[in-house]
């Protein structure tokens, strides 16, 4: 079982304005493919913010896997990408071309997406979009490599933990 934080960043539903829509399906979707949530999160849209969170997701739970969500797009408020780089050690860009390339298949502004996904001592951070759907749309394209890249980032060489 991996160990899984959520981090999503959105003012709107930090301040109350809005629901939080995909919270329900997220936490199904991940429990449906045993992995463990550990941490769930709602952070304002600010760098810093968003940076100092993820710091201390990685310290205080250390968890395998970071999933952000939202901040991705192309808003003077997204700045997702921006704060994982700023906290990662090793950039993976190949995530986030594998995700807007499968996401184009289904919609033409997916190529906004500025997702990325890195690595921070032993936890992969990964940019999903706001949507619930595209959460859901873009897990499904991370899951296949997701035993085998935390067993690598582990140190474990099968990928197997």
């Amino acid at each position: 079982m991996i160990d899984v934080a959520v981090l999503v960043i959105s003012s709107k539903i930090c301040s109350g304005e809005v629901d939080d829509r995909g919270k329900e399906s997220l936490c199904r979707y991940l429990e449906d493919y045993d992995l463990r949530l550990v941490g769930y999160e709602v952070v304002h849209d600010d760098r810093e913010i968003i940076r100092k969170h993820l710091v201390n997701l990685c310290e205080r739970e250390n968890p395998r896997v970071i999933l952000t969500v939202g901040g991705t797009g192309v808003r003077p408020t997204d700045w997702a990408p921006e704060a994982t780089r700023d906290v990662i050690e090793k950039e993976i860009p190949g995530i986030g071309e594998a995700m807007r390339a499968e996401s184009l298949k289904k919609m033409r502004t997916a190529m906004l997406s500025r997702g990325t996904a890195g690595i921070r001592g032993q936890t992969m951070v990964v940019n999903l979009p706001g949507s619930p759907k595209g959460v859901i749309e873009n897990l499904a394209t991370l899951l296949p490599i997701l035993d085998h890249t935390v067993g690598k980032i582990s140190g474990v060489s099968s990928g197997k933990r």
